[in-house]
């Protein structure tokens, strides 16, 4: 648990990035929906939000990359540079060594089986950059104060900190490059059998959606469910016009339900850990927490929330997943229907509304304010219950080390 604490507060300093781009973002859709929708961009007003989305969107879509540096800096001892390096080292060698094109190439069989294409195709995502950081920062940890031999001294002490966690990434690359397939693959045929069971299949993919997205896993699911993968393709057929007669589902129910908890329901969570966190951190858990809500509403970010807790208090986690799929299942059986072509904030929620398979938008009000009641409730019981360490409930440096000092003199 201390690990995934120290991991937790790790990611704190790339979270914090995340916010307002996904606000830069939200802004920019605005005052340029041809940028998601499709289309030309002309005039001063479409071209500024085009820049304000590619702004937001450096850092978004990458993610990954910013989590390889924190991760490897926050987790080494004294937060030394060298780990963020050996971090970086780690992240380019994985994701070379299980790109597409080296994989195929190794392995030519993979090349005939589409999903374990997709599953390589998916290889650089937030799971692969914490991997990467702990690798790096585990190395640092372990091998800083290394002695080499005189006639490779060069090499001694941080030097061969990067060396060596090259030399781990080629074995934990080697390891994926059989169980992601596998673990990928088995995940769209979970989709596919989950597909079949209407209202209670869509909720179980809403938490299944959730709980995959700190290993990226969860690509697999979408593209059962919003792609073409097994001829459903949600999110496709929703935003070429179409309805639910000209396809054998109820068009938009495995969509629909992201909006209450995204829009409101995450809003309701933050405020249960401002709320809930200590006297003297409340001001750091409104800035983290509160910019999140506000990102999450607006475009559908949600990452800088979930990422902000999801190591400190996993079986909160666990619970905010389920949350999403009680939701989805209702949204299901009310008639609320919605669509994304980026996620379920109120940009996508404006656009959609005019398409043919939106229905009864008019429904988020009373299934958003549901949504934060539940989710402010739910989160400020769990975390005053059982003591959780969420923004602004961590133990400080000093507060550790004194309970470290306790537990070695029990010892």
């Amino acid at each position: 648990m201390k690990f995934l604490q120290k991991l937790g507060k790790a990611l704190m300093l790339p979270v914090a990035c995340l916010p307002i781009c996904g606000i830069l973002m939200g802004i920019g859709y605005a005052l340029c929906p041809a940028t998601m929708q499709g289309g030309d961009i002309t005039g001063i007003g479409n071209q500024i939000g085009f820049f304000l989305v590619k702004a937001g969107g450096a850092l978004i879509d990458n993610m990954a990359l910013l989590f390889v540096i924190g991760v490897g800096v926050g987790m080494s001892d004294k937060h030394d540079g060298t780990g963020g390096l050996a971090a970086l080292a780690s992240w380019l060698m994985i994701t070379t060594l299980l790109s597409t094109a080296v994989v195929t190439t190794i392995m030519p069989s993979i090349a005939k089986n589409a999903d374990a294409t997709l599953a390589f195709d998916k290889i650089a995502n937030p799971f692969i950059g914490i991997l990467s950081g702990v690798i790096g920062s585990m190395c640092y940890n372990k091998f800083k104060d290394t002695k080499l031999p005189d006639w490779l001294s060069f090499f001694s002490g941080k030097r061969c900190v990067a060396i060596v966690a090259g030399v781990v990434s080629i074995i934990v690359s080697v390891v994926l490059l059989f169980v992601w397939p596998v673990v990928f693959t088995a995940l769209i045929t979970v989709g596919q059998s989950i597909a079949k069971m209407g209202a209670i299949g869509a909720g179980i993919y809403a938490f299944l959606n959730r709980l995959l997205i700190p290993t990226g896993l969860h690509h697999a699911l979408n593209n059962v469910f919003w792609f073409d993968t097994i001829g459903l393709g949600d999110l496709a057929n929703f935003w070429k016009g179409k309805t639910s007669a000209d396809v054998s589902w109820d068009l938009g129910m495995y969509m629909s339900g992201f909006f209450p908890c995204m829009m409101f329901g995450i809003p309701g969570a933050a405020l249960a850990m401002v709320h809930t966190a200590k006297s003297n951190k409340k001001k750091i858990a409104i800035g983290l927490v509160g910019s999140a809500a506000l990102c999450s509403f607006i475009c559908g970010v949600t990452e800088p929330f979930e990422f902000g807790f999801m190591f400190l208090a996993p079986a909160l986690y666990v619970v905010y997943a389920l949350l999403y799929g009680i939701f989805t299942f209702i949204t299901v059986l009310v008639g609320f229907r919605a669509g994304f072509s980026f996620s379920a904030g109120a940009t996508d929620l404006i656009f959609s509304a005019s398409l043919p398979a939106a229905k009864n938008t008019w429904m988020i009000l009373p299934l958003g304010i549901a949504a934060f009641v539940v989710f402010y409730v739910v989160f400020r019981f769990m975390i005053t219950k059982f003591d959780l360490k969420t923004p602004g409930r961590e133990d400080d440096d000093r507060e550790r080390n004194e309970e470290d000092h306790q537990e070695r003199c029990k010892a």
